[in-house]
C-alpha cells in the first residue's frame, strides 16, 4: 500500500494512532503547569523564569526538521517510517521526567527541561507527519482533532495531579526540611513518566504504516550516501523553497504561541500571588494557589477534550481559517480577562475561551498544512513549521525578563495580558491564508 492511495480510515484506527498524544501530553501538560513553580521553589526570581526556558526552545530549532528529515528516509520492517522516534523520543522523556522532580539546583531543573523537552519533540515531531501520511485530505482535520482530544485529556489529569496527590491521596503538598520539590509535585511526575511510554507503546502496537511509494531501492540507496550535512543542506532548501500557504501559517503561528508561552511562564504564580495573595513561594497560601491554577490549567483542558469532538462538525461548516480565527478570539478574551478577576472561580470562564483555542491550535493549523505538502518532505516541513512556535519562546526568554523587570514591573497578569493582544494579531492574520493556494 503507497501513501499516494490512501484509504479512509475507521474512528477508532485513528483513536489508535493518536493515543500516543495521551501520554506525550502528560510530558508537556506536566512541566507547564510546575515548572515555573519548581523553578521558585529552588530560587528564581520573575524576571528570571523565561531565560530558563530558553534551552529547551533552541534546542527544539535544531531537533524539530532532523528529526523530520530523518524520518522521511527511514523505513523499518518493524517498525515502519515513523515509529522508531516515537519509540525513542518517549524512552527519553520518560527517563526525564523520573529525574525532573529530584532536582536540587535551578540548574539541574532547567538542564533537565532542555533534555526533556527534546525527547518528547523526538517523539511529537512524527506524529504531526504520521496523521498527513495515512489520511486523506478529507480526515485530517479529524485526525489532528483527535490528537487534540487525546492533548486535552491528558492536559485535564496531568495538570490536576499535584491537586489530586494532595486532596485524594494526602500526600505532603509543603516543603519540609531536606525537601525542594514538594511531594504531591515529585509523585506527579513519577505517574506522568509511566503514563508517557504506556500510551506511546500502545500507538506503536496497534497502528501500522506505508512503505513510502516514493523512494525506490536505488533512491534509498542515494539517500543514504548524502550524509549530514547533505541532510542539512536539504533542510536549509526546504526552508527556501516554502509553500506560500505554509508561509501565511506560519505567521499565524509566530503570534499564536507567545500568548501561551506567556501563560505558561506567569499564569501559575500570578495566580498565586495575585489572587490568593501570597507574598513569596514559602507563604502556605502559594502552595494552595499553584494547585488551583493546576485544576483551571486542568479545566481548560476538559474544554479542548470536549470541544475538539465538534471541531471538524464546524470547519466542515464555515471552513477551517475562519474557525481558527474565531477560536484565536476566545482564546484572547481568555487571557485578557485574567487581569480583571479578584474571584479564583471566574478564572474557570478565563480558561473556558483559553480551551477553545487550545484544541484549534493544536489541529487547523496542520490541517490547513498537510494538503500543501510533498509527501516526501512532510516531516521535514512538519519540522520547519514548528520553528514558529519555538522561535516566539526564544525571542519570550531573551527579552521578556527584561521587560518584565524593566517596563511591567514584574506583574505577571499583565504578561499573561500581552500575551492575549497578540492573539488578537494572530486571529486577524489568519485571514490572510487560502486553502486552495499551494
Amino acid at each position: 500500500m503507497s501513501m499516494t492511495h490512501k484509504p479512509r480510515l475507521s474512528f477508532w484506527q485513528i483513536w489508535n494512532m493518536s493515543f500516543g498524544f495521551l501520554g506525550i501530553q502528560f510530558g508537556w501538560a506536566l512541566q507547564m503547569a510546575n515548572m515555573s513553580a519548581i523553578y521558585e521553589y529552588l530560587g528564581a526570581k520573575a524576571d528570571k523564569i523565561p531565560f530558563l526556558f530558553l534551552a529547551a526552545p533552541l534546542t527544539g530549532l535544531i531537533v524539530q526538521p532532523i528529526i523530520g528529515y530523518f524520518s522521511d528516509h527511514t523505513w523499518s520492517k518493524t517498525l515502519g517510517r515513523r515509529r522508531p522516534y516515537f519509540l525513542v523520543g518517549a524512552i527519553l522523556s520518560t527517563i526525564c521526567l523520573f529525574i525532573m522532580p529530584q532536582s536540587s539546583t535551578l540548574w539541574m531543573a532547567a538542564g533537565t527541561l532542555w533534555i526533556l523537552d527534546t525527547s518528547i519533540n523526538v517523539s511529537m515531531e512524527p506524529f504531526r507527519a504520521f496523521i498527513t501520511d495515512k489520511l486523506p485530505d478529507d480526515q485530517r482535520t479529524r485526525g489532528f482533532s483527535m490528537q487534540s482530544v487525546f492533548i486535552g485529556l491528558g492536559s485535564v489529569v496531568a495538570s490536576a495531579l499535584p491537586w489530586m496527590m494532595t486532596n485524594w491521596f494526602s500526600i505532603s503538598n509543603k516543603l519540609v526540611d531536606g525537601e525542594h520539590i514538594p511531594a504531591s509535585v515529585r509523585y506527579s511526575f513519577y505517574i506522568g513518566a509511566v503514563a508517557f511510554i504506556t500510551a506511546v507503546l500502545y500507538t506503536i502496537i496497534t497502528s501500522t504504516e506505508y512503505p513510502p511509494a516514493d523512494i525506490s531501492e536505488r533512491q534509498k540507496a542515494k539517500e543514504s550516501k548524502k550524509g549530514f550535512g547533505g541532510g542539512l543542506g536539504e533542510i536549509f532548501h526546504s526552508i527556501a523553497t516554502m509553500p506560500k500557504r505554509m508561509r501565511k501559517l506560519a505567521l499565524v503561528q509566530f503570534f499564536t504561541w507567545p500568548g501561551l508561552f506567556l501563560m505558561w511562564f506567569y499564569y501559575t504564580p500570578a495566580v498565586a500571588r495575585n489572587i490568593f495573595g501570597a507574598t513569596s513561594e514559602k507563604d502556605a497560601l502559594y502552595t494552595k494557589g499553584v494547585e488551583f491554577a493546576g485544576l483551571t490549567l486542568s479545566f481548560y483542558n476538559v474544554v479542548t477534550f470536549i470541544f475538539a469532538f465538534f471541531l471538524p462538525i464546524i470547519a466542515a461548516r464555515i471552513g477551517r481559517k475562519y474557525t481558527h480565527m474565531v477560536c484565536l478570539l476566545c482564546g484572547a478574551a481568555g487571557l485578557i480577562s485574567v487581569g480583571f478577576i479578584h474571584n479564583q472561580y471566574f478564572l474557570y470562564g478565563s480558561m473556558t475561551g483559553v480551551g477553545i483555542a487550545w484544541a484549534s491550535i493544536l489541529s487547523m493549523p496542520y490541517a490547513m498544512l498537510g494538503g500543501c505538502l510533498p509527501e516526501n518532505k512532510v516531516g521535514i516541513y512538519m519540522g520547519i513549521f514548528n520553528f514558529f512556535i519555538v522561535l516566539p519562546e526564544i525571542i519570550a526568554s531573551l527579552f521578556f525578563g527584561k521587560i518584565m523587570s524593566s517596563l511591567l514591573n514584574n506583574n505577571r497578569l499583565l504578561a499573561v495580558e500581552i500575551g492575549g493582544c497578540l492573539m488578537i494579531l494572530a486571529a486577524f492574520l489568519v485571514l490572510r491564508v487560502n486553502e486552495n493556494e499551494e
